[in-house]
């Protein structure tokens, strides 16, 4: 890859930062024993794996068995609402879940598989134009048989936050459960998991500079959860499988890493973010709007909609300009489909297939940004061009 190509789809992945692969390293090669083994080499790796879990905890405001190591972000999310879910029904305590519109999938599918698959009943809460959650919205939906809320911290493609401490309040006012997908907001904020009113959290390292691979979970220590992966019990029972400690122990390096300097990267991240957003609508005051909040979003997101532009096009324009970016389409060839998110905001189709990301990360600078400023209305105007030639009658 070019030095010269800009990256600008942080909300999908990270680089490894390097102090966090040296803190990995031992890892791989000294100490790299399995880490339920009861020899040397066992356990030095499970004071790896152990030390990695107090600083999480630490850093959380939790306690260390309240910290689960998954696999992922979507492994997170799976386990909270089937793990609470399923514990529920074994419990006779209730069969009532409730989620929004705009979960990442690892909720919302999940949630519909706990539904179609397993009877449960759900309630998907709409959203205002601004892919927010209306507290009162979550009031109105519990009942007697609610066990458990999934509203996300923040939304990973419009980069809307939502008042997820209004709505832990109102849980814990009605005796319901709250989880919160927090994977793009880890490092967002100053969590405080003693305080604050949620129950379960889901990370993932690799939105903060960490590795791919490797999820944690917050589980409150008064929680029942059963099982997803069963076998040899590992995490306290809660997750089965060796535990993959130098990723482990990268997560919790990078975390680290990422309160420690939050402060600093949040800054830098909210004024580019705000420059990209400021100069990509004054360049096109007329076919293109900001999508999710304009001031209740992640530091780090800049997102569009264009009007009669294929998303898929425009990301393939920027990529061979030499900017890496991230579209409201999952789509890779062919003509992509409309965002359910943007259908979700209510933008008509003409506005829901020409989505945009641009996430901000901390090696990006006012260079970057005044490239992607410099070519987008030429990129923007040939695809116009195209659309127009190949859709205008008599073609």
């Amino acid at each position: 890859m070019s030095k010269n190509h800009i990256y600008l789809d942080h909300a999908a992945s990270t680089p490894v930062r390097e102090e966090v692969i040296d803190a990995m390293k031992p890892y791989w090669i000294d100490f790299y024993g399995n880490p339920s083994s009861v020899h040397t080499f066992g356990r030095r790796a499970n004071r790896g794996l152990e030390e990695a879990r107090n600083t999480i905890a630490e850093l959380l405001n939790a306690e260390a068995d309240e910290i689960v190591f998954t696999g992922c972000g979507s492994e997170s999310d799976n386990l909270a609402l089937r793990g609470v879910m399923m514990a529920a029904r074994v419990a006779n305590r209730g069969n009532h879940l409730i989620t929004c519109s705009i979960e990442h999938k690892a909720v919302l599918e999940t949630a519909r598989q706990l539904r179609d698959s397993f009877g449960f009943e759900l309630t998907i809460l709409p959203v205002d134009r601004f892919g927010r959650v209306d507290p009162d919205d979550v009031r109105s939906a519990i009942n007697r048989d609610t066990v458990l809320i999934s509203i996300m911290t923040a939304n990973n493609e419009i980069g809307t936050v939502q008042p997820i401490f209004e709505i832990g309040k109102i849980a814990r006012e009605n005796g319901v459960l709250l989880h919160t997908d927090a994977i793009q907001a880890a490092a967002t904020y100053d969590w405080d998991m003693a305080a604050m009113p949620i129950d379960l959290l889901s990370l993932a390292a690799h939105k903060f500079y960490g590795p791919k691979g490797i999820g944690i979970l917050f589980v409150r220590s008064d929680i029942e959860l059963v099982s997803s992966l069963t076998g040899g019990g590992q995490e306290d029972g809660r997750r089965s499988g060796t535990v993959n400690v130098p990723y482990v122990v990268g997560a919790a390096e990078a975390y680290r890493l990422a309160v420690s300097g939050r402060e600093n990267d949040l800054a830098h991240y909210r004024r580019l973010r705000d420059r990209l957003i400021a100069g990509i609508l004054d360049a096109f005051p007329d076919d293109c709007q900001l999508t999710g909040h304009s001031v209740e979003r992640l530091d780090h997101n800049a997102s569009f909609a264009f009007r009669n532009i294929s998303g898929n096009d425009l990301l393939m324009h920027l990529d061979v300009n030499g900017i890496s970016a991230s579209s409201g389409s999952a789509c890779l060839t062919g003509d992509p489909q409309p965002s359910q998110v943007l259908m979700e905001l209510g933008l008509e189709e003409d506005w829901t297939r020409g989505g945009l990301r641009l996430s901000v990360g901390r090696q990006n600078n006012d260079e970057d940004v005044d490239l992607v400023l410099k070519i987008m209305p030429g990129i923007v105007d040939r695809l116009r061009n195209l659309t127009s030639k190949y859709t205008s009658p008599g073609t």
